[in-house]
């Protein structure tokens, strides 16, 4: 039996998933959590073989969580279920120590594939991913400025580019404006942009939105 653990901040994602689960017979939803903290509550009492991990969640966000977990709990296998797609994504998260990444606009099979592979210690690459990996062997490029940024200033690039406010950004984060502010300049001191229009023009150039 594969022992599943759920973290998304939305119930109703949490729901869905559960239900494709709960097909399988040889995969049991131990636990699901709202958020990092919630987390590691579950993670205390529920048996857990795979994390199926949000990565965009208010407070730490899923590449944080992961990074935590891989000091904490080394031995659970985490699998990214994300609505941005792979070319956003997929690559920045496997090298950060996840055993896979999903795309919630996927089918419901791709979850129920991707949670049993990686059950067993192997790596879950959609066919999306599989032809971005080929294509950076076969035609590897200089890596765009934004994959210097950490995960908080990359969550900041996007919400400024979809023209969100910083207060906006800073609940939706559960961060201060202040520190939102402190990670829009650390932004555009590394992309070596001047203003919001700028940085919206440059997720649109490279297809982060």
């Amino acid at each position: 039996m594969i022992h599943v653990v759920l973290c998304d901040d939305h119930a109703i994602v949490r729901r869905g998933i559960r239900n494709i689960l709960s097909e399988a017979g040889d995969i049991r939803v131990t636990g699901e959590a709202g958020g990092y903290a919630e987390l590691r509550d579950v993670l205390r009492h529920a048996p857990c073989d795979v994390l199926l991990l949000d990565l965009n969640m208010p407070g730490r966000s899923g590449l944080e969580v992961l990074g935590v977990l891989q000091e904490t709990d080394p031995g659970i296998k985490t699998i990214i279920v994300s609505m941005f797609t792979e070319d956003q994504y997929a690559i920045r998260c496997l090298r950060a120590g996840a055993y896979g990444y999903v795309n919630k606009a996927g089918s419901p099979d791709e979850i129920l594939l991707a949670t049993r592979m990686v059950a067993t210690g192997r790596k879950f690459v959609s066919p999306e991913l599989a032809q971005l990996l080929v294509e950076s062997l076969n035609n590897p490029q200089p890596e765009a400025p934004h994959t210097a940024l950490s995960e908080r200033e990359l969550q900041t690039l996007i919400k400024i580019a979809k023209g969100k406010r910083l207060s906006e950004i800073a609940l939706e984060l559960s961060l201060s404006p202040k520190t939102v502010s402190v990670y829009r300049a650390r932004v555009m001191e590394k992309l070596n942009l001047d203003s919001n229009a700028a940085l919206a023009t440059y997720a649109l150039r490279h297809n982060l939105l």
